[in-house]
């Protein structure tokens, strides 16, 4: 299904200004549809054609009603002949209502079209259609939101609302017309109350008689409204009462240049805030645990360097070395997890730590090995960064001791390996490449019997489910891994 974008793109000559004022329209409007119990549609008339057909752009169905079009009507054309009452009110530039059927259907619907302006020119119409009435008489709630919906239609066609770039942008939780209603006058005063906006007063401990008086009066914290209807814009305020918290949000309704009267959305997210400081905690404890392994690991590494100097063998000396080399490259992973308590990492903030561990080794004051990182490898789920961490810390450190031989202790060993990393669709590529002497005749990697490299062989093909191939190159070796990789999830997918 085509974009409002693409749509006014392709069918209609309304300017980049006008698009945006559509898109502030639609981005408001579900408050509309359930406050007229009816589905809405967004139509805009068609290049060229002076009003005789209109493509509609977005639909909106309510939440507080049952809709007329359980399918999608965004795309479709609408001609004067199925909707003469969008005609006329396009070229009156007036709000008209009147009877007529459903669109691809017999049953009748009560129509209510509202031309658009944006900057004082007309540029689309919002359509509001609801079942036919059926004699019977609306009770006070209903006739309530219908009047408040009135009052938006009437300041969609002077081009007051939607309020355009300044409005405060909806939270994800933002109170819905369902959650409760709270209508005041120009004064701030209770005009009407919803049922559940009354519930959500007594939930913070307000239970007197709120009609006529100011929320003030009653013990409700009113600043947002004074500040709505001061600077005829809305407002979104979150109010805590002890283990309460109600999200408001204050919509000015306008007439002219005056505020004379405004909406309250209030909704009861006690519960949010419960489960959201429960995250936190819970986020808290895993950075805690993590931070507690990383320090762990380090104190493990200290002893291993304290223990290697009191060694006469080199090759104990090399062994214990190695082993606190890897526990380093460990304990890099669990000090970015520590940072942030989501279960995916910035591999490159591990790439460049575990290159300077390598480089400690074999950087001297005469010259020394030079490592250079290319490319991305992205944000990585933990259970790959900890095992490709110590994977790649092997192969650098492979490549220092086989790629650049010793002629003796006091000869400065130089030489240059580079680490290139991308992504490959759902793999990541890693190539470690060195300027050395290169693999020995007739190597063969299920054949090697050094422990760095079956390390790496088993960490890539057990716990990475990888592939790892090792080759000569024009100038030296490369080491070749490709690591299968999910997609992250999101933060909020992991919440």
């Amino acid at each position: 299904m085509a974009t409002l974008p693409e749509l006014v793109r392709t069918h209609t000559d309304l300017r980049f200004d006008e698009l945006v004022h559509l898109q502030n329209l639609v981005a408001s409007w579900h408050m509309l549809s359930d406050l007229a119990f009816a589905d809405l549609m967004l139509l805009a008339p068609i290049a060229g054609e002076e009003g005789h057909r209109f493509i509609v752009l977005a639909q909106v169905r309510p939440t507080t009603g049952q809709t007329l079009y359980p399918a999608d009507m965004v795309g479709t054309v609408v001609d004067e002949v199925a909707r003469p009452l969008v005609t006329r009110s396009w070229r009156q530039g007036e709000i008209v209502e009147g009877d007529t059927a459903v669109l691809g259907g017999k049953e009748r619907v009560r129509l209510q079209c509202v031309p658009v302006t944006a900057n004082g020119q007309p540029v689309g119409m919002v359509v509001r259609e609801s079942a036919a009435s059926s004699g019977r008489r609306p009770g006070e709630m209903e006739r309530v939101y219908l009047e408040v919906f009135d009052r938006f239609a009437g300041m969609i066609a002077e081009g007051s609302f939607p309020f355009g770039r300044d409005e405060v942008v909806e939270p994800e939780d933002a109170p819905r017309v369902s959650d409760g209603v709270i209508v005041l006058d120009g004064t701030g005063r209770i005009r009407f109350a919803s049922p559940n906006a009354m519930s959500s007063l007594h939930r913070i401990g307000i239970h007197t008689s709120t009609s006529g008086l100011r929320l003030s009066e009653v013990g409700f914290e009113d600043a947002a409204i004074d500040v709505s209807l001061r600077l005829r814009s809305p407002v979104i305020e979150e109010i805590e009462r002890g283990d309460s918290s109600v999200l408001v949000r204050v919509v000015p309704l306008l007439e002219g240049p005056r505020a004379v009267g405004a909406v309250m959305l209030m909704r009861d997210v006690s519960d949010l805030r419960r489960r959201d400081r429960l995250l936190l905690s819970k986020d808290a404890t895993i950075r805690e645990i993590h931070h507690r392994v990383k320090n762990n690991l380090q104190t493990i590494a200290a002893l291993l360097r304290l223990q290697g100097r009191r060694l006469n063998s080199p090759e104990a000396r090399a062994a214990i070395e190695e082993s606190e080399r890897r526990i380093r490259s460990i304990a890099i992973v669990h000090e970015t997890l520590a940072r942030d308590a989501a279960p995916i990492v910035p591999f490159n903030e591990i790439i460049r730590p575990l290159v300077r561990i390598v480089e400690e080794s074999v950087s001297t004051d005469e010259g020394g090995i030079r490592f250079d990182v290319e490319g991305d490898a992205g944000d990585l789920p933990g259970e790959v960064a900890t095992p490709l961490a110590v994977v790649l810390n092997e192969l650098m450190q492979n490549a220092v001791d086989h790629a650049f031989p010793r002629e003796d202790e006091d000869t400065p060993v130089t030489g240059h390996v580079v680490l290139t990393l991308h992504r490959e669709d759902d793999e990541l590529v890693v190539d470690v490449r060195d300027d050395g002497v290169g693999l020995p005749e007739g190597f063969s990697l299920d054949r090697s019997k050094g422990l760095g490299l079956s390390i790496v062989h088993a960490l890539v093909a057990g716990e990475l489910a990888g592939t790892l191939e090792m080759e000569n190159t024009e100038k030296g070796a490369k080491a070749h891994v490709r690591v299968p990789i999910a997609a992250p999830r999101t933060q909020s997918e992991l919440s």
